[in-house]
């Protein structure tokens, strides 16, 4: 039995895994291989590595982990999780089944894009879900924003970040609140509410086609996707969701079930309706929960109970 399996081995599941191996626990990290930012070339505002590739990243991470003999990575999907504290198992995809005392959470988000032909394919490369992220490569470039409701105040604040030459794409009619429309209209920002039936090319060199046979050209496309927490494992559980899905954590990243944390982009406290899911924040969120993990552990191990 391991005494924690970490589900996720992206920022937060690799940080929380690098604690708990410096603390010389019996850590699992178990990954399924599809990290959000997969599709980047670069991530940014993460000190020391702006720029760097996401990829690097998670690989420079594990072999870090490689120095702590107490921590083990296992390529695999958790498809069921069962048991209580002290007594976790989860079960793999390929069958195996693995137990641990604590568990800790960290599966994040996966981004779901309009179905509009050509643009999951493009996802990271030519369209761009945030301009913290991307916005400073596309400084000066003509800019199209896929849109509606609220989501089409993206558009305004490229328009007043990145371009002076942004298209606002709402795919449908508009159904943007009334003051969203007024501060894209007070940014002379154009509306085209065609429904999208496609968009091709590359980077610098994008045509979105409407279903009307129009076209425009762009160098670069925003779209703020939703996104779907892959929350599985904590349903499994049973911890308490939030009502954009997430798993629901207290400041020490303890979920409702006893023995369960959960950290990064998927997990949140209920005081932040909107957390800031950044790599950052991420790997930060890892580090805090497998402190207080390890503290529960080294408290449980005691031969008294402390008050």
């Amino acid at each position: 039995m391991y005494e924690v399996i970490v589900v996720g081995g992206g920022p937060a599941g690799l940080s929380a895994a690098l604690v708990l191996g410096r603390q010389r626990r019996r850590a699992l990290v178990v990954d399924a291989g599809r990290p959000r930012n997969a599709p980047a070339a670069e991530m940014h505002m993460y000190l020391g590595r702006d720029g760097g590739s996401p990829a690097r990243l998670l690989a420079d991470g594990r072999a870090e982990l490689a120095a702590y003999p107490t921590v083990e990575f296992r390529q695999g999907r958790v498809v069921a999780a069962e048991g209580g504290s002290g007594d976790f198992t989860i079960t793999l995809d390929d069958g195996d089944r693995v137990a641990a005392s604590r568990l800790l959470l960290a599966s994040g988000l996966t981004d779901e894009p309009a179905d509009v032909p050509g643009l999951a394919e493009r996802w990271g490369a030519s369209v761009f879900h945030c301009p913290f992220c991307h916005g400073y490569e596309t400084n000066g470039k003509v800019l199209a924003v896929i849109g509606n409701g609220p989501d089409a105040m993206l558009a305004a604040y490229v328009a007043d970040r990145y371009s002076d030459d942004v298209v606002l794409c709402t795919n449908g009619p508009s159904v943007m609140p009334e003051p969203v429309a007024a501060v894209v209209k007070a940014g002379g920002i154009r509306v085209i509410e065609t429904p999208l039936a496609g968009v091709e090319g590359a980077l610098d060199a994008l045509t979105l086609r409407f279903t009307d046979g129009t076209t425009l050209t762009r160098e670069a496309i925003y779209h703020r996707a939703p996104t779907r927490p892959n929350t599985e494992a904590a349903v499994q559980l049973g911890c308490a969701l939030l009502a954009d899905g997430c798993v629901e954590v207290d400041e020490y990243g303890r979920t409702s079930v006893d023995g369960v944390y959960a950290a990064g982009d998927a997990a949140h406290l209920k005081a932040v309706p909107e957390p800031v899911t950044l790599v950052g924040p991420s790997a930060a969120d890892g580090v805090r929960a497998a402190v207080w993990l390890e503290q529960e552990l080294f408290r449980a191990g005691l031969p008294v109970t402390l008050g």
